[in-house]
Order: structure tokens, then C-alpha cells, then sequence
């Protein structure tokens, strides 16, 4: 007979330590996220599928940490349920803009009212030893959202459909700011007249977003979200990228309907949209509070600025690098060095003027990537443009398989440190790069990992 052994003390100081670290590693989100607005959408699947509740307990923690949240739900199934129940044809199927005839917008007030009510319920949780112990939320709705009709479009009467025409911004911050409360909009909408019109969530949640000002636009998915090249998640969607995609038309209608209104709000001024998978235990907390995340995120990233180098940008090149060496910023690189590395470099270009540049060197043996020469003309500087480059390698990398990405510096430690390196070593660059260290510089070295989440175990 096998006994089984009892948790050992090394266990158990191993668990503690990477427990330890993960929350030192998450502190920097939450500093960033604390009095920020984010807006978490979600269809009325994700209720039917049983998922409200866990989703509550994590949206309250958000809460706590001091995120201020507005929910913004869809009704799409209930609604049908509400319309079985009559006796009248179920056409609220999928996320395509649909006429709502006078028997339907009472479905709709009804289904939104049980969800609200759903909704309320899930927020007033508190037992002992759940995540909602201590949790004091106060959920508040309200005629926030002023409509008007969608009339008629190619020659169909859209009758009680609406779109949106206002948001009551000042209304919703002054209730969101008061500590513990979150603001929930149903997909209603009011005319002055007093007429109600059915909405689609999506637009809502898009228009609220804008309205607002939101960091971020959040849609909780059935799917499992974009897929790149090589099979994994698409984690950084530029917008004109999004636009492509949803012009060649070879996506679900529900991912389309949340990329078109992720894309409107990036371009409208959201600094992030995302598209999470419900059914993932957790899928909001790891994408907020991890580096990769899980899901798709939007940006507003020009990518007609950004591309690879070609063997005409040299000169350019070696003009951005050049002032950089002469003052012993960077280490003196030949043209011919340049162009035999040309494939690592990436450039900046507006009017045919480059005006930055990043390499990318790979270490494939240990996994790692050396960031250099990440230049930007002064007169550029100050704009994001440096931030734009990082994240483009980062990505590459990212895609390439790499855990780490280094750089070498003498004069811009405390860039590097704000954009979540840490200070390293010589014994934690690559051995080749070891071998090539220059000890008369004495270069300071800085190390990011991409994803926490694999030394931690979870």
C-alpha cells in the first residue's frame, strides 16, 4: 500500500516565494489601472452558459483594486426565450442589425430586466471564504443612454431598433467615482419623446467607450478569439489590420460585430479594445494583469509608418546612428555592418523621411532577443514612437517563440526601467553574447520576460 507523502516544507517555501513574486510582478497594472475606466461588454450566451457568476467575482476584485467599471449586456437569447414563451417567431439570432416590432421590444424589456435583476444578485454576494467576502458593491442603472430610431434602411423598417445618440458621461462618472459602485446599461435606449428603442450591445458598449474616454473596451466572447499564422492566439491586432480583416469577410458574425466596434473605439480615441474568451476561467484577469494576456487586443498602432528595412534605408540609418556614436551612446557601427544585419532592422517612416529605427538580434539556443539601436530623431521624440518600436519588437519576438528580450545601455536605464525591464547581469546574456561583452563600456543590462505566468506554475 502507497502512503502518500505529506507536503514537503521546500513545497511549501517554493509556492510561497512564487506567490510572492507574481504579486510583485502585478503591482505595476494595478498602479497603472487604479481610477481608470474600463467598459466590459458582454451577449446574453455568457449567462445562458452559467459564467455570470464567476465573471462577478473577478469584476469586483477589479473593483477593489480601484478600476471603475461599466457593464453593458446583450439579451439575444433571453429574448428569444421571452418570444418562445408567446408563441411568436425567436429572431434575435446571432449579432446582425434586425428589425424589433412592437411584441419584441416588450421581449427585450422583459429579458433585460430579469438579466438586470440576474445581474444585482450576482453583485450582492458574500459569503464567507468566495471572493466576494467583505464586497460591498452597489450596482446602479438608469435611463443613462438617450436614442433615437435606425429607420428605414434599404427599404426595411427597422421599427423599434435604435441607435445610440447620447451618453449621459456626467451622470455615469459621478456614479462610478463614488468608491464601490459600477454602472450597468441595458441594451435600451430612451428617445426625449419617451419612446424605447432596442440597442445594439455592441455599438453601445463601443459608443460608451468613446463617450467616456475609457482605457479600455472589453468584449467577453463565445469564440476563442483570432487566430495568427502559426496557430496561437493573435495577442496585438493593429486597427488598420482589424479593418482588413473584417473587409475580407472570413470571420464569425459575432467576432466581426466586436472587431468592427473594438476598431471604431481605438480610432475614436479608446487606448485598448479587447476581445477575451468567456469560457476561459479568469479570461479578464489574465488579460489585464499579464504581460501576453489571452485574448485579442486592439491598438491604434500605424503600421504604414512601421516596416522592415530595406537596403535603401542605410543611409538613413547610419544617419540616425551616427550623432548617437559620436557623443559614445552607442558603439560605433560601420555601414557594412548595417547591411549585412538589414534583416534585423525595423524603421519608422512618415513621407518618406525615416526617422527611428530597432533591431532585433536572435539567441535561439537560450530563447532570448537583443534589442538595438532603438533610435528616435529628437524631433520625433516624445510622441510614443520609441513605445511603438519596443512593442513591435516585442511582438516579433513574442511570435518568434523567445521568452526574453535584453537590451545594452550606458545612458537610458530609467527608459527601460518604466517599460517593465529589470536590471540584470553578464551571466544572464546569452554565451555568445558574454563572449562579445565590452567591458569598457561597462553597459548596464536590462532583461524582459514575456510572461510571468510561466514561472509561477499556473
Amino acid at each position: 500500500m502507497e502512503i502518500e507523502k505529506p507536503y514537503s516544507h521546500e513545497a511549501q517555501d517554493n509556492s510561497k516565494s512564487q506567490f510572492v513574486r507574481w504579486f510583485r510582478e502585478v503591482a505595476p497594472y494595478v498602479h497603472a489601472f487604479r481610477g481608470k475606466t474600463f467598459i466590459i461588454a458582454f451577449n446574453g450566451e455568457l449567462i445562458q452558459d452559467g459564467i455570470l457568476n464567476t465573471l462577478v467575482q473577478d469584476l469586483s476584485l477589479l473593483s477593489a483594486l480601484g478600476i471603475r467599471l461599466v457593464l453593458i449586456y446583450g439579451s439575444g437569447p433571453q429574448i428569444n426565450e421571452q418570444l418562445r414563451l408567446k408563441g411568436l417567431p425567436q429572431n434575435f439570432n446571432g449579432c446582425l442589425l434586425k428589425p424589433t416590432d412592437s411584441a419584441s421590444l416588450e421581449c427585450a424589456k422583459e429579458a433585460a430586466g430579469e438579466i438586470r435583476l440576474d445581474i444585482e444578485a450576482s453583485f450582492s454576494q458574500g459569503l464567507p471564504n468566495t471572493p466576494m467576502s467583505h464586497s460591498q458593491i452597489r450596482v446602479i442603472s438608469g435611463n443613462f443612454i438617450t436614442a433615437s430610431p435606425v429607420g428605414i434602411v434599404n427599404g426595411i423598417d427597422f421599427q423599434h431598433t435604435g441607435k445610440v445618440r447620447k451618453v449621459d458621461t456626467e451622470s455615469i462618472r459621478s456614479a462610478i467615482e463614488k468608491g464601490s459602485s459600477v454602472v450597468l446599461l441595458s441594451p435600451l435606449g430612451f428617445s426625449p419623446t419617451g419612446d424605447a428603442f432596442h440597442l445594439s450591445m455592441e455599438e453601445l458598449a463601443a459608443n460608451t467607450a468613446i463617450a467616456l474616454r475609457a482605457e479600455k473596451l472589453i468584449f467577453l466572447s463565445s469564440s476563442s478569439g483570432l487566430i495568427n499564422k502559426n496557430g496561437s492566439i493573435d495577442a496585438e491586432i493593429a486597427r488598420a489590420k482589424a479593418e482588413l480583416l473584417i473587409k475580407n469577410n472570413d470571420i464569425d458574425n459575432e467576432t466581426k460585430k466586436f472587431l468592427e466596434n473594438a476598431a471604431l473605439a481605438v480610432k475614436k480615441g479608446v487606448a485598448r479594445a479587447h476581445i477575451l474568451p468567456y469560457s476561459m476561467d479568469g479570461s479578464v484577469l489574465l488579460e489585464i494583469f499579464t504581460h501576453d494576456g489571452v485574448g485579442n487586443m486592439i491598438v491604434e498602432d500605424n503600421l504604414d509608418d512601421l516596416r522592415a528595412a530595406t537596403i535603401d534605408d542605410v543611409g538613413a540609418i547610419v544617419s540616425l546612428i551616427e550623432p548617437l556614436e559620436s557623443d559614445g551612446t552607442l558603439i560605433p557601427r560601420p555601414k557594412s555592418l548595417i547591411e549585412r544585419d538589414l534583416e534585423n532592422f525595423t524603421v519608422l517612416e512618415h513621407d518618406g523621411i525615416i526617422y527611428g529605427c530597432a533591431a532585433l538580434y536572435i539567441f535561439e539556443e537560450e530563447k532570448m532577443a537583443e534589442l538595438a539601436c532603438l533610435i528616435v530623431h529628437p524631433e520625433w521624440q516624445s510622441s510614443g514612437e520609441g513605445e511603438l518600436l519596443l512593442r513591435h519588437v516585442e511582438s516579433k519576438a513574442k511570435k518568434l517563440g523567445l521568452d526574453y528580450l535584453f537590451a545594452l545601455t550606458t545612458r537610458t536605464s530609467h527608459w527601460f526601467l518604466k517599460r517593465g525591464f529589470i536590471k540584470g547581469n553578464i551571466k544572464d546574456l546569452p554565451k555568445e553574447k558574454q563572449n562579445n561583452y565590452n567591458r569598457s563600456r561597462n553597459s548596464l543590462i536590462f532583461i524582459k520576460k514575456f510572461s510571468f505566468i510561466k514561472t509561477i506554475g499556473v
